[in-house]
């Protein structure tokens, strides 16, 4: 029988367990902290741990230790099959301990396998018989939750006098405690797999609303995966540096989880933004590219051209006027050619690929006041309306100050829907490090004009990365992607003029951050360098 000081000493053990327990996030860790800690307070040998299976049919292996032949933590755990619960017949299958220990929901206590009737143990005498082990006393204990539900079974093996290493029987008091403890460990397993699966509906939530934008505009879906990988690779290399401003800044396992969400909602705003916005692949392109209207009415005028060249020849009849039937269809062709030149002028310049010169913009705006066209209501009206010269005068892409403001509005919207969201305080600083990879080190960023020092430092990794992935990105549908060297090249420049942190860009470029991104997600003929 324990002593009181050894009983105390145990029991302090157990409340340690517990709280140790509580605190581990990682399930396979956690069970091996179970088994071990079945093990610690009844002086076991060995151990095995199962859980009931999903369907509530079998017991699951899931771990074995054992000290004497040398077993770790998870050695051995393949090659032991599940123990069904029911023969095939349908009958309880109480021959095997650990199951019957589950079905009548009780401990059972054997002094010696070998000398126990009433359960099967040949599976038992089969694994001595191939390592030379000997097992004897067995304590095996059904793992129960809080609502009452059996999740699996402890099953210890040959205790050992702390004195003496003789194996002996499990006493009482190593039941109660190895009970309490299974009981605590059915709480702590129940609530690690709780947790597990409202993370996994919520990450699941967040696909959703990624899948909604990638089904709104395929443009948007592919980004929405790319940027928060780019963002966790910028973190994995920032706590693997050594050297440098950031040697000393490490994210925890925790904040690399948020900063994952973060990254994954970082445009949910773009839900709502209109899809020909989005989507605005040519200047003139609303829910289609209106060039189309814009040709039709070229050969308007020039159909009115070849009229008016055929109306002139009429006038010179009867008489016959050669030089001047040539001069007229010489005039013809001479318009002919103007309106094709300035047809092809005004498809080149709604591409958007270039920036467009002053002087080209004002051959838009000559065009569309200096010509009229008869509309289909008979009306002479001018060549090109308001809105057409203000889309083919766009500087640089293909979006007007209104459209691309409407771009914008997507981080402010994102802000508003995940500030409005009640996070968990594991989870609070996701709206923060979303919110912010629009804004700028020096401050001429949106929607806050933050300046580096009032951003985080994950926030500003999701810059680098949303601005990466947006230079190299091959399926936007007013652009190709671009070379790597161009990309990097223009990302240089972006961390000397303030735009994006430098230390990180240092840390981006040093620990080959770019390549990796590179060959996991770029187009070979994009690999430059």
């Amino acid at each position: 029988m324990d002593s009181p000081e050894e009983l105390f000493r145990r029991l302090e053990q157990l409340n340690a367990i517990g709280a140790a327990l509580s605190s581990e996030r990682d399930l396979g860790s956690l069970l091996e902290r179970i088994l071990l800690a079945a093990k610690t307070i009844t002086h076991a040998d060995a151990g095995t741990l199962y859980r009931v299976t999903e369907n509530r049919s079998a017991l699951h292996f899931e771990i074995v230790c054992n000290d004497t032949l040398g077993i770790a933590p998870g050695g051995g755990a393949t090659g032991f099959p599940d123990l069904p619960l029911h023969t095939p017949e349908g009958d309880p299958n109480k021959k095997l301990v650990a199951v019957c220990a589950v079905l009548e929901d009780r401990t059972i206590n054997i002094a010696d396998a070998y000398a126990e009737a009433g359960f099967d143990f040949s599976g038992t005498c089969l694994f001595d018989t191939r390592t030379g082990y000997r097992s004897r006393s067995f304590l095996t204990v059904p793992m129960k939750n809080h609502e009452g539900t059996i999740i699996g079974v402890l099953q210890l093996i040959n205790a050992k006098h702390p004195e003496t290493g003789q194996v002996q029987r499990f006493s009482i008091a190593a039941q109660r405690l190895a009970e309490s403890l299974a009981s605590q460990a059915a709480i702590a397993l129940t609530n690690r797999q709780l947790i597990d699966q409202l993370e996994a509906l919520f990450e699941s939530f967040v696909s959703l609303i990624n899948l909604a934008i990638d089904e709104k505009s395929p443009y948007t879906g592919g980004h929405c995966q790319r940027v928060p990988r780019l963002t966790m690779m910028i973190a994995e290399a920032v706590n693997a540096t050594r050297e440098g401003p950031l040697a000393d800044f490490t994210l925890s396992e925790a904040e690399l989880y948020e900063l994952k969400i973060a990254g994954l909602l970082h445009d949910c705003g773009k839900v709502t933004t209109p899809v020909h916005v989005v989507d605005k692949a040519t200047k003139l392109q609303t829910i289609h590219d209106r060039i189309g209207l814009i040709d039709t009415r070229f050969e308007v005028l020039k159909r009115d051209a070849q009229i008016a060249a055929l109306r002139k020849q009429l006038e010179l009849r009867p008489q016959q006027d050669a030089p001047a039937e040539a001069a007229c269809w010489n005039a013809y062709r001479q318009a002919l050619e103007r309106l094709d030149d300035d047809r092809a002028f005004l498809r080149q310049a709604n591409l958007g690929c270039e920036a467009m010169p002053p002087e080209q913009q004002q051959r838009v705006r000559d065009i569309g006041a200096g010509r009229n066209w008869r509309n289909p209501a008979g009306v002479d009206a001018d060549f090109l309306s308001a809105d057409e010269i203000e889309n083919l005068t766009i500087r640089s892409g293909t979006l007007t100050a209104a459209e691309r403001e409407t771009i914008n509005h997507h981080i402010v919207a994102t802000i508003r829907m995940l500030e409005a969201l009640p996070w968990p305080a594991h989870l609070r600083k996701v709206p923060e490090f979303a919110g912010g990879h629009h804004e700028r080190m020096d401050g001429r960023g949106y929607p806050q004009g933050l300046t580096r020092e009032q951003m985080s430092v994950p926030a500003r990794m999701m810059g680098i990365a949303d601005i990466f992935e947006a230079l190299t990105a091959r399926d936007r549908p007013y652009k190709s992607g671009m070379k790597l060297s161009q990309a990097l090249g223009i990302m240089r420049k972006f961390a000397a003029n303030g735009h994006i942190d430098p230390d990180l860009f240092e840390v981006f470029m040093r620990q080959g951050v770019w390549r990796r991104y590179a060959s996991e997600f770029l187009d070979p003929e994009q690999i430059d360098i």
